[in-house]
């Protein structure tokens, strides 16, 4: 428990919840910043039946953040070591959700997967989020598909002697 909200992975039953999170609060923070491009990329990712296929055999890894049962953040991770999703509701913002959905994610990567660096395409809103939690550039921003991102690394060990 952090504060008066649990982490812990989702069920099969909440991947529709899971994504109609991130889609809300994409269209709140991230769509004004796209293109119509953009912005029906990231509703065809989250829609995809493959994206879901590989969460319901356990090669796509994703937590939730709950408060009285109700879902407030989302974190997910593929290939191993790439964030792909990081959303917390609105009105759940600058309360460290965010936050605990990463440390969840550094612990699970450095002690059950043996992973010493972990990836994200940071979205224009959430890179200061980012670079506040250690992660470096990688190089300037680029967009794909019309999604604007700005690819970070963060090395894990690096990360946990900060917290020292």
């Amino acid at each position: 428990m952090n504060g008066q909200y649990s982490i812990r992975t989702l069920y099969r039953k909440e991947w529709e919840e899971a994504m109609q999170l991130a889609w809300d609060t994409f269209m709140i923070y991230e769509a004004p910043d796209y293109t119509m491009r953009g912005v029906q990329s990231f509703r065809e990712f989250v829609k995809d039946p493959g994206l879901k296929k590989m969460f319901l055999d356990g090669s796509y890894q994703v937590w939730g953040a709950f408060e009285k049962g109700i879902m407030i953040g989302v974190i997910s991770i593929r290939n191993r070591s790439h964030i792909s999703l990081l959303f917390v509701d609105t009105d759940h913002h600058r309360q460290g959700v965010a936050t605990a959905l990463l440390k969840t994610l550094f612990s699970y990567a450095r002690n059950e997967m043996n992973i010493s660096e972990i990836t994200v395409n940071a979205a224009p809103y959430a890179t200061g989020f980012y670079h506040k939690a250690g992660f470096v550039d990688l190089c300037q921003e680029k967009t794909t598909d019309g999604i604007r991102y700005t690819p970070m690394i963060i090395h894990l060990e690096e990360e946990k002697q900060k917290q020292v």
